[in-house]
């Protein structure tokens, strides 16, 4: 079976495509097919950075481009495990659907998919294994591939139930520390934002990797420098990239706009499932009885909230803890706005103020590693820098609470008080024992 997939491999992918970061990605007839559907032709209408290009006017690539990348990634992974005498059997079969799963398991996002985390939504992966199991993919999946849809839908989303040891192994590897995901979008990310933080010794680590007896992809201990590199480059993303203060701000008020909308009935989830950014837009700020829709025509006209202050988030603090938890911070944004109304001695509307919190970020630093001997052992067991220390307070630097209001009225108050001092104003607030 494993020959099979190997001859499969080195012999089926013959259409090449251009691509900027990784040059020549092959296909096979099959999985081009998959390419041309509807579904997947629409992450090409997807910025896979949102709205990052306020910040660096290169960031326009699209999930069209990463997915691309991630399959291209998980192939060059796939034939690397191949040549280990440590390899499991795959199957032909198996092979097919976790390069299939690695290609296509973008198609459920969302446009501006951070501005949606904390929504009452289904999960990017549900939506995936949706669309696979629906036609026209399905078809073209299992006749021209010549994989099982439920397969590949099963490796993408980690909820459905299967027995098959290959889904659970492939699962491992598309979403993993060390996985082609993670690969692709530092290295492609930082090339279109012109920054060198995110670029990876692509070579070097998949070179170094292994099958982990536990499931998945473990890395030799020779190549413990590939993923120290690779961690400190999603720190530096983080930091430069992905929560810009001025992308903060844009994904705040979309956010902010998008919750008021559900909570008010304006918009059920299911009308955001399954569009672009355009789509996106045009459904939104069409709904011209939504007040808070006007948000995010602001930030499609690049009109962004001014930052009125900030603060580093403490996890240690019940104050800062609570604002995590969404109906807290609306609460919260409510008490704000009508303290600073009455100050400045004018109507805020509900939308005009917005408390931002990022997400605590995992580093996944339990990655398998070989040692010299063959025998696996955790990454923090390692002589590494990245001990468990390192990396909470490098998360812990990421994570700055800020509020953002029009840029006039940041201007009324700093005339009348000078800047607001976040940290007291949190401190400040009478949080009800249970706000849901």
């Amino acid at each position: 079976m494993t020959q099979n997939l190997r001859d499969y491999l080195e012999n089926n992918f013959t259409i090449p495509l251009r691509d900027p970061v990784w040059h020549h990605i092959y296909f096979t007839p099959g999985l081009l097919l998959v390419t041309r559907t509807p579904q997947f032709q629409q992450l090409s209408r997807i910025k896979q950075l949102g709205p990052s290009y306020l910040v660096y006017p290169g960031a326009t690539h699209t999930r069209f481009n990463h997915s691309m990348g991630v399959f291209y990634l998980a192939r060059r992974i796939l034939q690397k495990l191949l040549t280990s005498p440590r390899c499991p059997h795959f199957t032909l079969e198996g092979g097919k659907a976790f390069l299939t799963a690695a290609l296509v398991h973008d198609l459920g996002h969302f446009p501006f998919t951070h501005s949606l985390k904390e929504l009452p939504l289904k999960e990017h992966e549900v939506l995936t294994a949706e669309m696979v199991l629906s036609e026209p993919l399905a078809r073209v999946i299992k006749e021209e591939v010549g994989t099982e849809p439920r397969k590949v839908a099963a490796i993408v989303d980690s909820d459905i139930e299967s027995t098959d040891w290959e889904v659970h192994f492939f699962r491992h590897i598309l979403s993993g520390p060390l996985d082609p995901d993670k690969l692709d979008y530092l290295t492609r990310d930082a090339y279109f934002c012109g920054v060198p933080y995110g670029t990876q010794d692509i070579d070097y680590i998949l070179s170094r990797i292994q099958p982990a007896p536990s499931g998945g992809i473990a890395l030799e201990e020779q190549g413990i420098s590939g993923l120290e590199h690779l961690l400190f480059s999603k720190y530096l993303m983080y930091r430069s990239v992905y929560w810009h203060r001025t992308v903060r701000l844009a994904t705040g008020m979309i956010k902010k706009a998008l919750h008021l909308g559900l909570g008010q009935g304006s918009i059920e989830p299911s009308e955001l499932y399954h569009l672009d950014d355009e789509t996106f837009y045009s459904s939104l700020t069409s709904k011209k009885g939504v007040p808070a829709f006007r948000l995010i025509e602001d930030v499609q006209k690049g009109i962004l909230f001014g930052l009125a202050g900030e603060t580093a988030f403490d996890p240690k603090n019940p104050h800062h803890q609570r604002l995590t938890k969404m109906a807290e911070r609306s609460w919260a944004e409510s008490q704000l706005r009508k303290k600073i109304q009455t100050l400045l001695q004018i109507p805020l509307e509900e939308h005009d103020l917005v408390l931002d919190i990022p997400e605590a970020v995992s580093f996944e630093i339990q990655m398998p590693i070989l040692n010299k001997k063959g025998d696996e052992i955790t990454y923090p067991g390692t002589k590494t820098v990245f001990t468990p220390r390192v990396v909470e307070d490098f998360t812990q630097t990421l994570r700055i609470i800020r509020l953002a209001m029009p840029q006039r009225i940041v201007d009324m108050y700093s005339k009348i008080r000078g800047p607001i001092d976040l940290g007291s104003e949190i401190e400040e607030l009478a949080f009800p024992v249970n706000l849901g």
